[in-house]
């Protein structure tokens, strides 16, 4: 579930965008190997996005990539925090985990690389699509990941505004 943290109940207009873009931040924890509980962070960002009424491609890529980047920590990354923060210019998705690291970045980016186990790939995940797709749907994508220390994903993307 998410939890909110440091809340603006103020709405400014953003006549450029077309809607009103509320200050929002929020977080989810995500528990490594809850198979049962995964992707409900980016089901209640989506829910968020709607709420707010943004236009349906943002709110598609920005699902794309909360949902990959949260199974990556359920597979792959021990525990971890999703964190969604909005506001008039941007959507940012901050994504940590205290989990074994990604060894390569470059090649965890090669579309169908895997370091999926037998049993990820029993349950249907592990195609090696995650970071690939994500990077295809971000506007800009910071990570850092270090073999031992965990992997931080910072993905931003940007509010259209009319005429863009």
């Amino acid at each position: 579930m998410f939890h909110s943290y440091n809340p603006a109940t103020e709405l400014g207009p953003n006549a450029e965008a077309g809607f009103e873009v509320p200050y929002l931040e929020k977080k989810h924890i995500i528990k490594a190997k809850d198979f049962i509980h995964a992707g409900q962070g980016s089901v209640q960002l989506k829910r968020a996005l709607k709420s707010v009424g943004f236009p349906a491609d943002i709110i598609q890529r920005v699902s794309i990539c909360a949902y990959e980047a949260e199974m990556n920590v359920v597979m792959h990354g021990g525990n971890g925090v999703l964190t969604f923060r909005l506001d008039a210019d941007e959507i940012l998705i901050d994504v940590e985990d205290d989990g074994p690291g990604i060894e390569n970045i470059d090649l965890a980016f090669q579309e169908g690389f895997t370091t999926a186990s037998n049993e990820h790939l029993e349950m249907g995940f592990g195609a090696g699509m995650g970071l690939p797709n994500i990077k295809k749907n971000v506007d800009s994508l910071e990570i850092q990941s270090e073999k031992g220390k965990g992997t931080h994903l910072k993905m931003r993307f940007q509010v259209k505004k009319d005429g863009d």
